[in-house]
């Protein structure tokens, strides 16, 4: 009997469109895996999460991992870093010995091989961080101005944050009878898209985009 599936995707919002990081390439590199260690039925189902690998809470993982663990399948992801880049977080999965996993840019590695990945990623990862720390610092010694770029990015977060705002709050009257009849944050979702509505960033909803959405509004 085949080995079964199920893929896990995920791009935060400032990596969309990046080589090698969007949700196509991640597509790509799993397809690449099927067609060359399986076949093309044995995947069953995709989940998407469009939020920060440092954000460790995700429902569509969460619904990966179940959804695998109840058909006996395999997680599968494109690269390591696209669980999670916190090796502790790698860690805990590594250890559900209830859980399969696969890496498809890795697929001959087991899970030893892939903690010690995901160690060695953190590591280089942390001195990625101390030395561009230390180049900004040098930069600030020689007289260099390091605030303008900071300041318009900044800039750009508030306009952001504010039509995500304004965004939410139009989209609410629509989102909260959904939540009342006990519709999933997915199911939400899709009923959105089906009626060709799109994001404050002009893209498809998500069950995190609708979680988002439900905490702006309730705040305000």
């Amino acid at each position: 009997m085949n080995e079964k599936y199920i893929a896990y995707l995920r791009v935060s919002t400032k990596e969309q469109g990046r080589s090698g990081l969007g949700l196509e390439a991640q597509k790509r590199d799993i397809n690449l895996f099927i067609s060359n260690y399986a076949s093309e039925g044995d995947l069953l189902e995709t989940y998407t999460d469009i939020v920060s690998g440092s954000n460790s809470s995700r429902q569509a993982l969460t619904e990966a991992i179940t959804r695998a663990k109840q058909l006996n399948a395999t997680l599968i992801v494109s690269k390591l870093d696209r669980l999670s880049r916190k090796v502790s977080f790698v860690a805990t999965l590594m250890e559900d010995k209830t859980l399969k996993l696969k890496v498809a840019s890795m697929p001959n590695a087991d899970k030893f091989q892939l903690h010690i990945y995901a160690a060695l990623a953190e590591q280089e990862r942390d001195f990625i961080s101390i030395r561009t720390r230390a180049a900004l610092a040098e930069k600030k010694a020689r007289g260099t101005k390091l605030g303008g770029l900071r300041d318009a990015t900044n800039r750009r977060n508030v306009a952001s944050a504010e039509n995500a705002k304004k965004n939410a709050l139009k989209l609410w009257p629509l989102i909260k009878p959904m939540l009342d009849s006990k519709m999933s944050l997915r199911q939400i979702a899709n009923s959105l898209n089906d009626t060709n509505l799109r994001t404050s960033r002009d893209r498809k909803f998500y069950a995190q985009t609708v979680s988002n959405i439900i905490k702006i509004a309730s705040i305000e």
